[in-house]
């Protein structure tokens, strides 16, 4: 009638049956806050001691700067001629990893200080042809003379499987906390000195343990009170308490890293550690990989 109208054309019925339909997650929850270890995965944390007197590292600053930092340019020897744009990791050596079983120099934690980017392989004028010339793009902390280049590798890899260390008799030291502090809590790192031989693997949950300290027992011949105070009152050992669970994110043959998790009370250099059945569960911390 000279107006529009619409139509639905149905050719027939069509039957639907329920059937799972699945795609892939490009952006799944992962175990772990990466960002908290941005600093960590694919970029150098353990370093080996000989390679370090071989390994290039920055000589110099530009304008007489004593650190360095996003923006900056700086020096770098024996990086050979690398081709202009290539990046490498700049790396602190920091403290020793010694096994405190035989005192054996396991190496050097590597702090990541930044990504610097090359500007000209020979300097500006060419004449100092073992002088690299680069531009700092990032930075994790200052930059200092001395600090190590590596190749930039940044590859977070497939997350954290979550599991408990195959070996049940497992047992030996946090070796240092990183980042410089003495005392760790939750979402910090932490090295202990077991790794690839003792069974260990990346995504393995540890137990850490408090270590009981040794008491008099001034009551033992009954004593009312500290003015009986002789040197020759027993002394009891307290027992080691469950203090944090950690997850190991780097294993290297003896050492591993691993990301504070869970934690009741501080944790220290010198902790214990355990398989996570071990440990009795504290008021108020959820079961994590069971107890």
């Amino acid at each position: 009638d000279g107006k529009p109208r619409i139509t639905v054309d149905r050719p027939g019925d069509t039957r639907l049956s329920p059937q799972i339909r699945s795609e892939p997650l490009a952006n799944a929850i992962r175990a772990i806050p990466y960002d908290l270890l941005m600093n960590f995965v694919g970029r150098p944390q353990l370093l080996d001691k000989d390679d370090l007197k071989t390994r290039p590292y920055v000589v110099g600053m530009r304008d007489q700067h004593i650190v360095g930092s996003d923006a900056n340019e700086i020096y770098a020897q024996k990086l050979g001629k690398p081709a202009v744009g290539t990046r490498y990791t700049i790396v602190h050596p920091g403290e020793e990893l010694r096994d405190p079983d035989d005192g054996d120099l396991l190496g050097y934690i590597g702090y990541y200080a930044g990504i610097a980017q090359v500007v000209d392989p020979r300097g500006s004028t060419g004449i100092k042809d073992d002088v690299t010339h680069l531009m700092v793009v990032e930075t994790g902390r200052e930059i200092l003379q001395g600090d190590k280049l590596f190749p930039t590798q940044v590859d977070i890899g497939n997350d954290f499987v979550l599991s408990a260390p195959k070996n049940q008799q497992l047992n030996g030291q946090v070796i240092a906390v990183v980042d410089g502090v003495h005392v760790a809590g939750k979402f910090q790192v932490l090295a202990i000195n077991r790794g690839k031989r003792d069974g260990l693997e990346p995504g393995n949950a540890v137990a850490i343990f408090e270590r009981g300290e040794p008491v008099r027992d001034r009551y033992e011949r009954g004593s009312l009170g500290w003015r009986e105070y002789s040197t020759n009152y027993k002394k009891v050992q307290l027992p080691d308490e469950r203090s944090g669970t950690i997850l190991l994110f780097s294993v290297h043959d003896r050492m591993s890293y691993g990301l504070v998790v869970e934690s009741t009370h501080v944790l220290r250099r010198g902790d214990l550690i355990a398989h996570p059945a071990y440990g009795h569960r504290d008021v108020g911390t959820r079961d994590f990989v069971g107890r």
